[in-house]
């Protein structure tokens, strides 16, 4: 017979366990009766830890006052509309070009400038804060640590919570909640966000919109990438949400006043915010041109063959090839080494490994080592060679190159050259480097998608870009009030 939460925070008690729990209470925002072994002075701690990671990971925070007020304040209306409006929020704008949303903790809230340029307006903006607020109110995260907690009290309280043995229950538990939000989370963080909108004055149906702007926008991100359109891009907010159209109509159907008044979209307000902000890679991650590199904070640049598509994630940038499955990793070493190159490469970097054809190399006047060794992939031995270039007497950089035996020999040469492409940035190159940034225009009446995607600040898929960053679905939408959003370059 399944266990109810009412007998399992007896047995809890019954077992000395209930010291842990931070309360089996009605929670007042789901009205249902949670298991919390997390108090919320906890979550408090576990956030104000955590906030310092998050700004290091995603860029930290972007630095325009207007724009992280904004957000703030929209934060702040939802926050206002809860049933714990007393728990205290903290909004954060991220300077990520990533489209990612999410919480911590203790009312930590998170997204990117990434996010912000794909919402059409100030709604679909309250609704992703909204549906974070969601998780923070109905104390998900908590949840899921309790639940592992759990499965770590003992083989003996779960065992006579489940009448029998349970080591290989008490792992599956927690490996289970470890992972992202489950489909229940997140109908229920659609609902309450929808709650929270419509409290406060929005159209709750963004939060559906949104949805439908973001599947675009992950298409056409596997498109560029060579991706199938059902592989999920593990830095997007896809991966970490499951949701789907249907359920997020549902719950906000669920959650809207029947026979109340439409809320408001703030489109005007939302657009003036956007205009001139960045997007895309800002100088502080660099800017990926293509095939080319280049970075005006650390000035340095390279070239990968052709074929291979860049990603900068902020700490390494990879590169890859569909055709041959060949990767390149390039990063800068985590710690200084004052000695010579050869020796970092093999007693430092690969250390513990076998490296074949160790040997020193000078790249562009910068002294570096480079040595082979083998290894095993999903799909068979790989050859991996190493390079390893003294950029100052703080920083090393450094290019590992994976592929198989064969596409190996065959990229030999084009990997060389990418090697030997990497370079110091001059004074005037590094200042004509500029990142994009969101431009809001008025479009003429007769103005086509086909017509502004070609003002857009790219060499490729430029209209399906224009109509992703615009909210259209196809080549003869129009915006609804003829104001559009541009990427272009800065002067």
């Amino acid at each position: 017979m399944p266990l109810s939460r009412r007998h399992f925070c007896g047995l809890l008690a019954s077992t000395g366990a209930a010291s842990f729990c931070g309360g089996c209470a009605v929670n007042p925002a789901t009205g249902k009766q949670d298991l919390i072994l997390v108090g919320a002075g906890d979550e408090k701690m576990i956030g104000l830890r955590e906030h310092p990671k998050i700004l290091a990971q995603f860029g930290g925070v972007y630095d325009d006052p207007s724009v992280a007020g904004y957000v703030a304040s929209i934060g702040g209306r939802l926050a206002a509309a809860t049933e714990t409006p007393g728990l205290g929020f903290t909004f954060t704008l991220l300077n990520s070009p990533v489209v990612n949303a999410f919480a911590l903790p203790g009312g930590y809230v998170y997204i990117t400038r990434g996010l912000m340029a794909l919402a059409q307006n100030e709604a679909e903006l309250a609704g992703v804060l909204g549906h974070e607020i969601g998780h923070v109110v109905a104390r998900h995260s908590a949840q899921r640590r309790s639940k592992a907690m759990m499965a770590q009290l003992g083989v003996g309280l779960l065992g006579v919570a489940v009448g029998g043995p349970s080591s290989q229950l008490a792992g599956g538990v927690a490996g289970l909640y470890l992972k992202s939000y489950s489909r229940d989370q997140e109908f229920e963080a659609d609902m309450l966000g929808g709650r929270y909108m419509t409290r406060a004055g929005y159209d709750a149906r963004a939060m559906a919109t949104f949805l439908r702007g973001l599947r675009a926008s992950s298409r056409l991100d596997a498109k560029i990438d060579g991706r199938s359109p059902g592989e999920i891009d593990a830095f997007n907010i896809t991966a970490t949400h499951p949701r789907t159209l249907e359920r997020v109509r549902r719950a906000v159907s669920r959650s809207q006043n029947r026979g109340g008044r439409q809320g408001r979209t703030g489109r005007d307000d939302y657009l003036n915010t956007l205009d001139g902000m960045i997007f895309g890679d800002g100088p502080e991650q660099g800017y990926v041109q293509g095939q080319k590199f280049a970075h005006p904070k650390l000035r340095f640049e390279f070239t990968v063959p052709p074929g291979f598509t860049l990603r900068n994630n902020l700490k390494r940038l990879t590169a890859t090839s569909r055709k041959t499955g060949a990767t390149i990793v390039f990063d800068a070493a985590p710690e200084l080494f004052q000695g010579a190159m050869t020796a970092y490469l093999e007693n430092r970097w690969a250390r513990g490994a076998r490296v074949q054809q160790l040997e020193r190399i000078t790249v562009n006047g910068m002294p570096g080592a480079t040595a082979q060794l083998r290894g095993n992939g999903p799909k068979g031995s790989l050859v991996i060679r190493l390079i390893a270039i003294r950029f100052n007497a703080r920083s090393i950089y450094r290019f590992l190159f994976a592929a198989s035996p064969s596409a190996m020999r065959s990229l030999s040469a084009a990997l060389q050259r990418a090697m030997y492409s990497f370079r110091r940035l001059t004074p005037v190159e590094t200042k004509r480097l500029k990142p994009r940034i969101i431009s809001i225009v008025e479009t003429d009446p007769g103005a086509s998608p086909e017509h502004l995607g070609r003002r857009m600040a790219f060499t490729n898929f430029q209209r399906e870009r224009f109509n992703v960053l615009n909210g259209l679905e196809d080549a003869t939408q129009r915006t609804p009030d003829g104001r559009v959003k541009l990427v272009v370059r800065t002067r």
